[in-house]
């Protein structure tokens, strides 16, 4: 059964535009392509690093990294192909990010992982939590342009 769409006044509204060009002039900007490519090799990295730094006997750290690392590479991914509709989900990386960072104390059976795997996710965690918090302050720092 297919409901009928009505318009929204919210559609309509003028800062809705000024919100979508604002947008759209971010989403095309050099840096911002940069940050969409770095967010997509952060999280590929994320989700190999288990084999690259050998989580050998840790199987929870190795599934979390590899979840977490699928989940920021798809969101890069997202925002490399349809940066317009994606932004809109980039705050999502930062606190992905930071959970990088205390999983190898919250997620290991021991609460307490090897040294690599806990420098391997600081590292790693650190750089998407940052890149994230560039993402969000790229599609907020944009200049509005003045009122008439």
């Amino acid at each position: 059964m297919s409901y009928p769409q009505h318009a929204t006044g919210m559609t309509t509204h003028p800062e809705m535009a000024e919100m979508r060009e604002r947008l759209e002039r971010t989403a095309s900007s050099g840096r911002v392509i940069a940050v969409e490519g770095l967010i997509l090799l952060a999280g590929v990295y994320a989700a190999i690093s288990p084999w690259v730094v050998h989580f050998s006997g840790q199987p929870n750290i190795t599934v979390s990294n590899l979840i977490v690392g699928i989940t920021v590479g798809l969101i890069g991914l997202g925002m490399a192909l349809a940066p317009e509709r994606m932004f809109r989900v980039a705050w999502a990386v930062a606190p992905l990010g930071i959970w990088l960072v205390i999983s190898p104390w919250v997620v290991t059976a021991t609460h307490g992982a090897r040294a690599g795997i806990v420098w391997n996710n600081c590292w790693i965690g650190g750089v998407t939590a940052l890149l994230g918090l560039i993402a969000m302050g790229l599609t907020i720092g944009v200049a509005r342009k003045p009122l008439r």
